[in-house]
């Protein structure tokens, strides 16, 4: 008898097969409107764009930082940052107008040692102390990408506008800027803001 009314308990809570269709409906249009299709959205305007992009992504990869497999970050950061790239140049208006090849070249050039470091440090902790280096590389990596995306962000406006692109001590400043800032508000834990 307990068996049963635990039984029926849980089958309730339960989703079935037609809400976990919906539930799929759902997200498949959440993610055409906020990261496919984006740039086609009538209700943002770029700058919005940009942002939801850009937090979308650096969640994303944040949370990817949290599993304990070392030296994933190279292979599975790096081409999650490439895209988000990709897709705040179709916000700009520069899709198509920039390869993946100047993309990655940079994703590079902005992050550069941040990368490296990124890995290293991701890696140290997994290996060395894996509880507590997850919850202490999701900051950084928040942070990392957030400043990757503001960077690059920036830099497809300026060209969308024909204006000169940064040059390479103001990629630099602005990365720093931006990586202080994803990580500071991202401890924070409140919604990030981004001017």
């Amino acid at each position: 008898m307990g068996n049963t009314n635990f039984l029926s308990r849980i089958k309730n809570k339960v989703p079935g097969k037609d809400q976990i269709k919906n539930l799929i409906r759902k997200q498949k249009k959440y993610l055409k409107e906020n990261v496919i299709n984006i740039e086609n959205n009538k209700n943002l305007t770029k700058a919005e764009k940009s942002k939801k992009i850009i937090f979308l992504f650096a969640s994303a990869c944040a949370a990817i930082a949290t599993q304990p497999i070392p030296f994933p970050d190279l292979v599975i950061l790096t081409p999650i940052q490439i895209l988000m790239t990709e897709r705040l140049a179709a916000v700009w208006g520069l899709k198509g107008m920039v390869s993946k090849k100047e993309i990655a070249l940079d994703v590079a050039k902005v992050s550069g040692l941040g990368l490296v470091a990124q890995s290293l440090i991701t890696n140290a902790y997994r290996i060395f102390i894996p509880a507590l280096g997850a919850l202490t590389t999701i900051p950084m990596v928040f942070g990392l990408t957030y400043a990757i995306g503001n960077v690059m962000s920036e830099q497809f406006k300026r060209r969308s506008k024909g204006l000169a692109t940064m040059t390479d001590n103001e990629m630099k400043e602005m990365f720093k800027k931006f990586k202080k800032k994803g990580e500071k508000e991202y401890k924070k834990g409140d919604e990030i803001n981004i001017d």
